[in-house]
């Protein structure tokens, strides 16, 4: 498997279930030659459709909950079959013994549930699935395939107590918190794996928590960048770029900064990207495309009507316009400066901790938390 996600535990269950089986006739894969969806449909075009469903790219398989029509992408992906490399990295983040019984939140296609109903048996599987007729489609292709796990309707942010305690809890939704129902649900010693980041930006972390003890917390390091469809609960809010500039830009308070389009932005899964977005809460940002050697980049509160713009140019400072009661690049510049004064420490070295107060984020130890 690319990227070496794949364990020898898993190979045989990789090798008796194929992605193809949980995949509808038209499906939108990610074409990485010309970065876009694109629509294939195993009627039309068996070829294509075998050739990327048994590839390393994510498929679409459902646009704007549904209400999508027609051949070209809708507006927004809402249910989908993860990269092959990055189901197995969770699966292996989740690691499942003999006899473990597993809460899988956001069944989509049912490919993650087959997956785990292949190592552990149907019956120690359940699936919940906000979306019913995702959760029908998934239901009907996991009894075809003869592993009928449970398919649950409903709310999976609330887990499915009805099922528990659960040894694993594992997430195919990105979220921007972490239920405390699924440590509530959870054994100690349990495992909980989730995609989770901030409305900062639509990259996500896989979180790798462990039950404490007493079962009324969980802990753990996050293993790696990803970037995963938002629960539908947990979506970034819309932001309305008028209902914030109501003007012209050069309304707001002017200055001027020495930090560089490449030290702040990074690439893409950039670790001061995930790191900003840990310390200014309550913020979206939003990058614009480069435009004769300069790139603007957005900040716009959520508690408020704050806003801030960084325009990067080259060869030249940053030029820097805020508004409103927070300053929005004034926090995150702080951010990016806090990062860079920890020693610019990597992804692995950041975690978090859930209890019935919410959340906590650190770095490298529960007692270091993140400055927010």
């Amino acid at each position: 498997m690319s990227g070496g996600a794949l364990t020898p535990e898993w190979a045989p269950t990789f090798t008796a279930v194929p992605r193809s089986s949980f995949l509808p006739d038209r499906i939108w894969p990610w074409d990485m030659e010309t970065g876009q969806s694109v629509l294939v449909s195993r009627t039309d075009d068996p070829e294509a459709w075998y050739g990327y469903a048994d590839s390393d790219v994510p498929v679409v398989t459902q646009w704007d909950d549904g209400k999508h029509t027609g051949t070209d992408p809708g507006t927004v992906s809402t249910s989908s079959a993860s990269m092959p490399s990055v189901v197995f990295r969770m699966l292996a983040d989740l690691d499942v013994k003999p006899g473990h019984r597993v809460l899988d939140v956001g069944t989509g296609t049912g490919w993650n549930a087959a997956l785990l109903a292949h190592r552990l048996g149907p019956e120690n599987v359940v699936s919940v699935e906000l979306d019913p007729g995702v959760a029908a489609d998934a239901r009907t292709a996991l009894n075809l395939f003869g592993l009928p796990v449970s398919v649950v309707t409903g709310d999976g942010l609330r887990g499915y107590a009805e099922g528990a305690p659960y040894d694993r809890v594992i997430a195919t939704c990105g979220l921007r918190s972490i239920p405390y129902a699924w440590v509530e649900q959870s054994r100690p010693g349990g495992i909980i794996v989730t995609p989770w980041g901030t409305h900062y930006s639509n990259g996500d972390a896989v979180a790798r928590l462990v039950v404490a003890d007493d079962g009324k917390s969980a802990s753990g390091l996050f293993t790696g960048p990803v970037e995963f469809m938002k629960a539908r609960a947990q979506r970034q809010p819309l932001v309305r770029h008028a209902e914030y500039v109501t003007g012209s830009v050069a309304d707001g308070d002017a200055s001027s900064s020495t930090v560089t389009e490449e030290e702040f932005l990074g690439g893409r899964f950039s670790v001061q990207d995930f790191v900003v977005g840990l310390c200014v809460r309550d913020c979206v940002r939003v990058v614009a495309d480069r435009d004769e050697g300069t790139r603007a980049v957005w900040f716009y509160g959520l508690t408020d009507h704050s806003w801030a713009c960084a325009q990067f140019r080259d060869r030249a400072a940053t030029r820097v316009w805020q508004s409103g009661s927070r300053r929005l690049w004034d926090e995150s510049e702080a951010a990016y400066h806090w990062w860079t004064g920890q020693g610019r420490p990597g992804l692995a070295r950041f975690g978090t901790t859930v209890d019935r107060n919410g959340e906590r984020v650190w770095l490298d130890s529960p007692d270091n938390p993140v400055p927010a």
